[in-house]
């Protein structure tokens, strides 16, 4: 008996530390996430006219839309809420890793440092000391969104964890986010780190200018090749939006002109996801917070399919034969069908060039189509009198992007208008014709005859006028009586 009391104490001594509240709290499964609902006021969403979309119809606490190539707002719901970005705070995290480190594919070290995150952060599973391609943890951060990964990128490009917050937060003021403040590379809960739905899509916008971020953000899998810790693994990304469905695993969520980007959750932000689409030209950023794990596709696929109802893509070129211009010759073929009209054809000046790329709402590019000329440059290059032959370079209408070379496009007669049969010829015309003859002298005719004698024949009249004039003055003087002498004495 006395040997089985201490046993006994021990026991509960280990009972006492095991079912504690403070360690039962420290093993506890995280706080669940919330799931907002609709508005029981809010009308049924109808997907063949998502064109009709209310606020209240998306689960999102915070929601936006923006055309990616301006930054034009298209939808908007609380979009500047201060609320927790969660993991999409690794937005910005991926795209300084690419802006500032020269060789993506260089080795790096994990360290001690970078591996230490909370149980509960989603992770790449790195190990201390390992050795890994830079890329492989670019990939890593946003598909499997690792907390582990987004460190190394930290500490990688700043030398510290701190010194990289620090950067992230001025690049977020530099481009504009007023509302924004980080506290980690990651995105794990901090109550001062925090964002607002405009910020993260304008941080999106601007990852979205670079091709790698582009490559990486539009990745389904990636595959790591072994390190000298781990075997060569494949990832997958978190986000069903980015996910084509098969028969084995049907997926309701995917959408086919998804081009990424990022997922984020955890107990105070709720579900969160910064997403982007591609069609038929006209690139679409959104961004929802809080709102559920399954509502976050759904609502995003709202945004877009409203997004893609309003806008449209267009060329320069396109603007143009939406109003295509028609000129008036003179000069014309009293047997023209037209009357002289010739309706101008466009084409890019260089074949090889690539026409720039409109994106605004279907009202916006029939306004711009009806007012050419306040948008486009236009320049005529010849007269319009007839003769003018098909294919004929008749001006060109140059537009200046925002971005980028001005393009310039060519305008053509579609048809060809013959000349009047009786039009006196253009002093142009007589002067091309005179260089074009290969004879330096006129073909002799009785015109040219007399164009030469007639000063000889002025002359001959002259002089003989002159010689009769003195031959009048002679006679005249010999007829007149002498006049008599008479002297008075």
């Amino acid at each position: 008996m006395r040997r089985l009391i201490p046993c006994l104490i021990v026991l509960l001594l280990l009972c006492t530390v095991l079912f504690s509240p403070d360690r039962a709290a420290s093993e506890a499964t995280a706080e669940p996430i919330p799931e907002p609902t609709l508005s029981p006021n809010a009308e049924k969403y109808d997907p063949e006219h998502p064109e009709n979309l209310s606020p209240d119809q998306l689960y999102a606490l915070s929601a936006i839309l923006m055309a990616a190539d301006t930054g034009e707002v298209i939808f908007e719901k609380d979009p500047d809420e201060i609320r927790y970005p969660a993991s999409t705070t690794k937005i910005l995290t991926v795209l300084l890793g690419i802006i500032m480190v020269d060789d993506v594919y260089q080795y790096v070290t994990v360290s001690d440092t970078a591996v230490a995150i909370p149980e509960d952060s989603s992770s790449m599973h790195l190990h201390a000391g390992e050795e890994i391609r830079f890329i492989d943890v670019l990939y890593g951060t946003m598909l499997v969104s690792g907390n582990d990964g987004a460190n190394v990128i930290a500490e990688t490009v700043s030398g510290s964890i701190p010194a990289f917050v620090e950067l992230m937060n001025s690049t977020a003021q530099m481009y504009g986010c007023t509302n924004t403040h980080f506290m980690n590379p990651h995105g794990y809960h901090d109550d001062n780190h925090y964002s607002t739905a405009r910020d993260l899509a304008i941080i999106s916008r601007e990852a979205l200018q670079n091709d790698l971020f582009c490559e990486i953000a539009a990745s389904v899998t990636w595959s790591i090749p072994k390190t000298n810790m781990q075997r060569a693994r494949t990832i997958t990304t978190k986000s069903k939006y980015m996910i084509p469905a098969t028969e084995e695993s049907p997926n309701k969520y995917y959408y086919p002109y998804a081009i990424g980007i990022k997922t984020g959750s955890h107990s105070q932000s709720g579900y969160c996801f910064a997403g982007a689409a591609d069609k038929d030209g006209v690139r679409l950023v959104s961004v929802v917070m809080f709102t559920g794990d399954r509502a976050r596709w759904a609502d995003t696929i709202k945004l877009m399919d409203y997004g893609f109802s309003q806008y449209i893509s267009v060329t320069p070129m396109d603007l143009y034969n939406m109003n295509p211009i028609t000129i008036e010759t003179n000069n014309y073929s009293t047997s023209d069908p037209n009357r002289g009209k010739i309706l101008l054809s466009c084409q890019l000046q260089n074949p090889e060039s690539v026409s720039p790329k409109i994106v605004s709402t279907s009202s916006e590019v029939k306004r711009m189509a009806a007012n050419l000329k306040n948008i486009m440059v236009f320049q005529y290059t010849r007269d319009f009198s007839a003769p003018i032959t098909a294919g004929e370079t008749i001006g060109t209408m140059t537009y200046y992007p925002q971005y980028g070379d001005p393009v310039v496009y060519l305008l053509t007669a579609s048809r060809s208008v013959a000349r009047r049969e009786n039009v006196p010829k253009t002093l142009e015309e007589i002067v091309n014709e005179t260089y074009a003859d290969p004879n330096p002298l006129p073909p002799f005719s009785f015109n040219l005859l007399m164009i030469f004698l007639s000063p000889v024949i002025v002359i001959g009249i002259l002089i003989g006028a002159i010689i009769f004039i003195r031959k009048r003055q002679r006679a005249h003087r010999m007829k007149a009586p002498k006049p008599s002498h008479r002297y008075v004495k």
